[in-house]
């Protein structure tokens, strides 16, 4: 993909609907967010990583849930400015394209450039989504306390799974299809697997936590989920890496290979706030995990990002100590001193081609002939803090952040 520098002419628009959904304060002169200060980043009590968060209560605007932006067809990327929201997923469906925030769920219509949110006022429990992709036809948010949603045929009502019918917690983080028609659901409280995608058949959902898997599962609190070669099912969590194979479970952390010691990122580190001030569950893991002396976002167990490469190999974004890379029986880890912008990795991608992208708390990267290709605000990134992407069937890029998602178009 080509970085385009500037000077390059930026179509912003600004999409409303969300100021009412908690996105805290915008910049009425020039509809960009304010961003907090970086001394401000922390993890908050209660709830996974998540870099650069707004501060101060929302400000109850009444904006439209629905509109038409004005898209510049000349331009070679635009910017999509949404208040101060994390873009926490992006899924193209066809013409539509899905923009999961922490405010609302957005469906962009690329054909006519009409917009429309969803959020908990109108149809949602949540209004933040983890995730957004498509299960068993029907497109489905993983949200922030609301459960797991799936759009019904109608295009406007949600179809809700939540605890009581068998969702391990509220909190979901990430859902996906396997090829064998399973549905594995990760959450806060452990990691579902609804064996034939049975959603309505109580019977066949499983929850497989610490506890009943002796260990197998190092975490309850599970980020992400890939499927791998042959079936096998690769989860990130808050204690490291498992994989679950022909029944049996394996898992990897710091101590096993995974994210760079502190001694090598101890410099780039960029939030200095300690997690385990903010939060007794904080506090507890960095003891489990012998980093008593550590004071600042470092937590080379935390997996938040996992994607697996053509190679059927599992790619790891830790929580300040890189991203690590599984080669059959051992970890390869790559920090700012190979080449990375950032050692918080939020997001791993994998587009068309097989290329895998890193988004970090500086900028975007991605891994090409053994080295990495950085993109920062000033190539037109909305922020430098990446947290999704996805890439749609003609190569076009979306690559959402702190405050709204920009759009590469293909290059030809």
């Amino acid at each position: 993909m080509k970085i385009y520098k500037k000077p390059v002419v930026i179509t912003t628009m600004v999409i409303a609907g969300l100021m009412a959904a908690g996105c805290g304060k915008e910049d009425a002169k020039s509809s960009a967010p304010v961003k907090p200060a970086a001394s401000t980043a922390q993890l908050p009590s209660g709830h996974p990583p998540v870099g650069q968060s707004p501060t101060g209560a929302p400000a109850p605007v009444a904006n439209p849930k629905e509109g038409k932006l004005k898209m510049d067809p000349t331009q070679k990327f635009n910017q999509f400015r949404i208040g101060q929201t994390n873009v926490k997923a992006i899924y193209a469906d066809g013409k539509i394209t899905w923009i999961g925030t922490s405010g609302g769920i957005i469906r962009y219509d690329t054909s006519d450039d009409s917009y429309k949110v969803f959020d908990a006022t109108n149809g949602l429990l949540s209004s933040g989504a983890f995730s957004v992709n498509k299960i068993k036809g029907r497109i489905t948010i993983g949200t922030y306390g609301g459960g797991m949603a799936m759009l019904n045929d109608d295009g406007k009502t949600w179809k809700i799974y939540n605890i009581p019918d068998g969702v391990g917690d509220s909190f979901v983080y990430k859902v996906i299809e396997a090829k064998n028609g399973d549905i594995w659901i990760a959450t806060w409280s452990g990691v579902n697997r609804v064996r034939g995608g049975a959603l309505d058949d109580p019977s066949k959902w499983d929850l497989f936590t610490v506890e009943n898997t002796h260990g197998g599962l190092p975490n309850d609190w599970v980020y992400s989920l890939a499927e791998g070669n042959d079936g096998v099912i690769w989860l990130a969590t808050e204690g490291g890496m498992a994989r679950f194979a022909n029944g049996k479970w394996d898992n990897w952390n710091h101590a096993k290979g995974m994210g760079a010691p502190y001694e090598k990122v101890k410099k780039d580190i960029a939030f200095k706030t300690d997690p385990g001030k903010a939060s007794e569950h904080h506090a507890r893991q960095k003891r489990e995990m012998g980093l008593m002396d550590v004071d600042v976002a470092y937590n080379p167990n935390y997996i938040v990002a996992l994607t697996v490469d053509r190679n059927g190999q599992p790619w790891a974004g830790t929580w300040g100590g890189g991203v690590s890379r599984f080669d059959k029986d051992h970890w390869t880890t790559y920090t700012t001193v190979e080449g990375l912008p950032g050692n918080h990795i939020f997001m791993l991608h994998k587009d068309n081609e097989g290329q895998i992208w890193i988004g970090t708390n500086k900028g975007l990267a991605q891994w090409q002939d053994g080295k990495f290709k950085v993109m920062t605000s000033a190539d037109g990134l909305v922020a430098d803090s990446v947290f999704s992407m996805e890439t749609t069937p003609d190569g076009g890029k979306w690559i959402g952040g702190f405050g709204g998602v920009t759009y590469f178009r293909p290059v030809k």
